[in-house]
């Protein structure tokens, strides 16, 4: 500040100087006017010397005229109270802890006898839970001993075993299955009460087992299989002689099955890829090849290899509310001769409202490999020198579903299918005297309108109603043998406070004409040169009532078709009008 102030006096005084020459000057001037031009010299002192410059060696820099304020720490009184508290007691709430999952027993046992000297008895053992290892057996017999009226002896019975078990690992499971099934019965469709049993009676047995191994990997973006092995031996009842021994029904079937899948993503379409791969042999032998016992009773031998691939792609859109697939079957069936055929698959499916109605359309065809075992099951009553052939089908559907409530569901739909060399049982009188059946194989179009309605309010009730229309073209018979054309099937439980349980089944059949060759049959019908008898309305109902003593003993009664309907199931076998059966059930 000191400098700046030196030189602001220093740069006044050299002003001041110059103001002073200048006015002499002027001064001079005005007098030499005045005086006529005449000369005049000024004689003054003055300070005509010059300071030395010199270099100012500190850098401007801006005052700032604003003053910090200092900084003030004020201290932070400590006050400390001194307090004091009481903690009361509270009573712990007493609560009643109930777990998750249900106590498990290693064994179950049902045992029971009814009308006509029914038998029945079951038990299961089996693991407890576990994560790594499930294996169990089951055994069942269930034997009927008592005489219908009016018909030759009908007695029966059902014996099965079965062994099971599986390993599950973290990336991969295996587990099988062996069985023994045998089964007894009497060919009684024909009015003769003493007529010799052993003259009627007939006998299945089949033994086999079965096989698997899966994989499934940690990451769900790998491929994933299962590949499964099946065997299984069929026969009849042997001959008593025993050079006829091979002069009864034998069939070995066997089966690779595997399914290989593999689930991809996109940003549109979530993806599922799957494929069936699957070889099915079937050896069916009756008596020798190209030999007979009889005039019409000759030896027949089938042997049939199926091979099918199945590749399907599922696909979903719209927050999976859009569900599709599409694919096909390739089926070579080798015979005689090998014929190659190929089956579309395709199916929509979209979700309207959340579930509130999905409508539905689908096309979709198969190979069905026929089977003598499979035929017995339909109709035991079925003779044993039988044809086989395979059915091909073709279908195409279409309906919508979905909920009127959250206790209420209902289905309605409409199928129409394309059956070729689909089986029909008629009463075989070649074989027979017609208390047994034979099997013929017809193309047919079948359209089937389908409806149903079910109500369920929680684990208290539930009620399903289901209806069925059939409409039948055949290609070469008049009528469908022994199939319905109305079908009407209501069921219902009932649970009253986990104690008693109600169940009632009540089926409804009608359209029903068994094929016959002989005219003056009662009740026989002639159309277009063929004779058949209709079987009249099927009404049967089923009442079933348990009582649960605890959770370990628990009594059953079942009243089966308690209308007292003497029904026929196939023409000439008539059923029981009315049954009933008592029993009881353990776990231990």
């Amino acid at each position: 500040m000191k400098m700046v102030e030196e030189r602001l006096n220093w740069r006044k005084e050299a002003i001041m100087n110059k103001l002073i020459i200048v006015l002499a000057a002027i001064s001079g001037a005005f007098i030499g006017i005045a005086q006529g031009g005449s000369d005049a010299s000024v004689i003054s002192k003055g300070d005509r010397s010059v300071e030395q410059a010199y270099r100012i060696r500190i850098r401007p820099q801006a005052i700032d005229t604003f003053m910090p304020s200092p900084n003030v720490n004020y201290p932070l009184l400590v006050v400390r109270e001194e307090t004091s508290f009481v903690v009361e007691a509270i009573e712990p709430a007493a609560i009643r802890h109930r777990p998750q999952l249900s106590q498990l027993y290693r064994g179950y046992a049902k045992i029971g006898g009814g009308s006509r000297l029914m038998g029945l008895g079951e038990v299961y053992y089996n693991s407890l839970r576990s994560r790594k290892y499930n294996w169990g057996f089951h055994g069942q017999h269930l034997s009927e001993w008592g005489q219908l009226a009016d018909v030759a002896p009908s007695m029966y019975d059902r014996s099965q075993i079965k062994a099971f078990g599986s390993v599950q690992e973290r990336r991969y499971s295996y587990g099988g299955e062996i069985k023994y099934m045998n089964q007894g019965l009497h060919y009684y469709g024909f009015e003769n009460p003493d007529a010799p049993r052993d003259s009627i009676a007939q006998r299945f047995n089949n033994i086999g087992f079965n096989g698997y191994f899966a994989s499934h990997p940690k990451d769900s973006a790998m491929l994933n299989y299962r590949i499964g092995l099946d065997y299984s031996y069929f026969n009849d009842k042997k001959p008593q002689e025993d050079t006829l021994s091979k002069w009864r029904a034998r069939e070995n079937y066997f089966a690779l099955k595997s399914t290989w899948s593999y689930k991809m993503s996109n940003n549109v379409l979530l993806s599922n890829m799957e494929a069936d791969f699957n070889v099915l042999h079937n050896d069916y032998r009756y008596g020798i090849t190209d030999s007979a016992i009889g005039v019409l009773d000759t030896g027949y031998v089938s042997s049939n290899t199926v091979i099918q691939l199945r590749p399907i792609t599922h696909f979903y859109g719209k927050n999976e509310k859009l569900q599709f697939k599409l694919g096909g079957e390739l089926s070579v069936d080798i015979r005689d001769k090998t014929r190659a055929s190929l089956y579309p698959i395709a199916q929509v499916r979209y979700s309207l409202f959340d579930d509130l109605f999905i409508p539905y359309a689908g096309v979709q065809g198969g190979l069905q490999q026929q089977r003598f075992e499979n035929l017995t099951r339909s109709n035991e009553f079925i003779s044993s020198n039988i044809q086989l052939a395979n059915m091909q089908r073709y279908e195409a559907n279409f309906g919508i579903k979905g909920t009127l409530s959250q206790k209420m569901s209902f289905n309605v739909g409409a199928i129409f299918s394309q059956n070729r060399d689909m089986a029909f049982f008629i009463n075989d009188t070649v074989y027979s005297s017609g208390n047994q059946f034979s099997v013929i194989y017809d193309t047919v179009n079948i359209t089937t309108l389908h409806g149903s309605l079910s109500y369920q309010a929680l684990e208290k009730l539930k009620v399903d109603a289901i209806g069925r229309y059939h409409s039948y073209q055949m290609r070469n018979n008049p009528y469908a043998w022994n199939m319905p054309q109305l079908e009407i099937i209501l069921r219902g439980k009932y649970n009253v406070a986990n104690k008693l349980y109600a169940h009632l089944d009540l089926t409804l059949e009608g359209g029903r004409r068994a094929l016959v060759y002989d005219g003056t049959l009662e009740n026989a019908v002639e159309e277009d040169g063929v004779y058949f008898i209709p079987l009249g309305f099927i009404a049967d109902a089923n009442l079933g009532v348990e009582y649960r003593y605890n959770q370990r003993i628990s009594f059953f009664t079942n009243f089966n078709n308690f209308a007292a309907q003497r029904y026929q199931r196939w023409f000439g076998y008539p059923v029981q009008a009315f049954q009933f059966m008592l029993g009881a059930t353990f776990r231990f």
